[in-house]
C-alpha cells in the first residue's frame, strides 16, 4: 500500500492555532460507516449519537510542561529540551535529587556526551550521558526537587510544532497548560494530548452519563512519535514508536462486559484504539495491564474491540489517518476529508473532530 494514497492538500489557514472558548462548540463531522453518509454537526450534538448503555472510553494520560529552555556550560549558547520519558527511579545525592530522562536536544550546536547544561533559570542541571540520533540525548538531571514538580513551574506546554508560538508569553503559556489537557487527564506521563479528549466538559460528560452512558479510563502516554510522518514509500515499513500503556483491572472488566451486553465500545483517541486493541485477547475481550506498544493499524485491519471511534482531522500520509481509513475504510474517509478542507474544518490538536459510526 502506497503512502502516497493517504496525502492531501491542506490550506496552512486551516490549521487551528487556537483553542476554541468553548470546548464542546467544535465541529463534528458525523461519518456513517454503513451508508457513507456525513454530516455536519457540533461536538455538544454527541448525546445525540451515543445511547444508553455504551461505554466511553477515554485516555486518562496527563501532559507535562515538558519544554524547557536553557544554556550550555562551556558555550553559553542556548538550548531547547522537551523531555520525553524518566528513565530510571529518582535517587538521592548529597542533598541533590538525581533523574535521568530520555530527551529530545535542540541548539545550534551538537551536545557531546558529558557537556554540562543548566536549565529553568539554573533550577536544571544536567550532564550529557549519550548521544543518539535525530537529536535524541539522554541527560541526568541534579536538582533540588523531582524534575516534574520544576516543570510545573519552568516549563512549557509542548504544543505540536504547526501550532505555532514563536515567543512564550505568559499569557499564551498559562493558555497552553490549561487549554492543552483534558479535564480528566490525572496520570502525568504525556509530551502530546490525546486531542480527540480535548473536546470534553463537565457538562457534556454530564449529560452523557445523564442518558445511561458508561464512562471509563485507560492510560497511553502518548510521546513524540505521534507527529512522527510516514516517510516509508510503503505504508508497511513504517515503524510507530513504542509508547507506555496501562489498562486497570476495573476498566478491562467494564469493556468485557459491555461486550458480553453487545454494548458499543467508544473510542475516544486514537491513542485510547491503540490501547484497547492491543490489549486483545480474543475478540471483544481485554485483559488488564499494560507495557509498550508499537501497534500500528492501517488497512486492512479487523478490529477487535473497539465500535465506535471520536478522532480530530490528522495531518496528511500520517499514522493517525491511516488508522481511520482502516476503520471507515480509505475511499470514505478520503471523502470525508475532502469536504472537511471544503467546508473549513479546523484541523489538528485544537480543530475540530470527527465521529466515526
Amino acid at each position: 500500500m502506497r503512502t502516497a494514497d493517504f496525502d492531501f492538500d491542506l490550506p496552512k489557514e486551516l490549521i487551528a492555532q487556537q483553542p476554541l472558548p468553548d470546548r464542546s462548540s467544535a465541529r463534528m463531522m458525523v461519518v456513517h460507516r454503513d451508508g457513507g453518509q456525513l454530516e455536519h454537526r457540533h461536538v455538544n450534538d454527541l448525546p445525540e449519537y451515543l445511547r444508553a448503555g455504551d461505554l466511553l472510553v477515554l485516555n486518562d494520560t496527563k501532559v507535562i510542561p515538558a519544554r524547557v529552555f536553557g544554556r550550555r556550560g562551556d558555550t553559553g549558547g542556548r538550548v531547547e529540551l522537551l523531555l520525553v520519558e524518566r528513565l530510571d527511579k529518582q535517587e538521592e545525592s548529597s542533598a541533590k535529587i538525581l533523574e535521568t530522562w530520555d530527551v529530545f536536544y535542540r541548539a545550534s550546536g551538537r551536545p557531546r556526551v558529558g557537556m554540562k547544561l543548566s536549565f529553568a533559570g539554573d533550577k536544571l542541571d544536567a550532564e550529557v550521558l549519550s548521544v543518539g540520533k535525530m537529536g535524541r540525548v539522554v541527560l541526568r538531571f541534579s536538582c533540588g526537587k523531582p524534575v516534574l514538580e520544576i516543570l510545573e513551574e519552568e516549563g512549557f506546554a509542548p504544543v505540536p510544532p504547526y501550532i505555532r508560538r514563536t515567543e512564550q508569553h505568559t499569557a499564551v503559556t498559562d493558555m497552553d497548560k490549561k487549554c492543552y489537557q483534558t479535564i480528566y487527564a490525572r496520570n502525568p506521563g504525556a509530551v502530546a494530548a490525546p486531542t480527540a479528549g480535548l473536546h470534553f466538559t463537565p457538562d457534556l460528560l454530564g449529560k452523557l452519563q445523564g442518558q445511561g452512558v458508561h464512562k471509563t479510563t485507560v492510560t497511553l502516554h502518548v510521546g513524540p512519535g505521534t507527529f512522527k510522518p510516514v516517510k516509508s514509500e510503503t505504508v508497511e515499513e513504517h515503524v510507530m514508536e513504542p509508547e507506555r500503556f496501562e489498562i486497570s483491572a476495573e476498566t478491562a472488566a467494564a469493556v468485557n462486559l459491555a461486550h458480553a451486553r453487545k454494548d458499543r465500545i467508544v473510542a475516544v483517541g486514537s491513542t485510547t484504539v491503540r490501547t484497547l486493541e492491543s490489549s486483545a485477547v480474543e475478540d471483544g475481550l481485554v485483559k488488564e495491564g499494560g507495557g509498550r506498544t508499537s501497534l500500528f493499524i492501517y488497512p486492512p485491519y479487523s478490529f477487535k474491540i473497539i465500535d465506535v471511534m471520536m478522532t480530530n482531522f490528522h495531518l496528511p500520509k500520517s499514522s493517525l489517518l491511516m488508522m481511520v481509513s482502516a476503520l471507515a475504510g480509505r475511499d470514505l474517509i478520503v471523502k470525508a476529508y475532502h469536504e472537511a478542507v471544503q467546508s473549513g474544518y479546523r484541523f489538528y490538536s485544537y480543530g475540530d473532530c470527527m465521529l466515526i459510526i
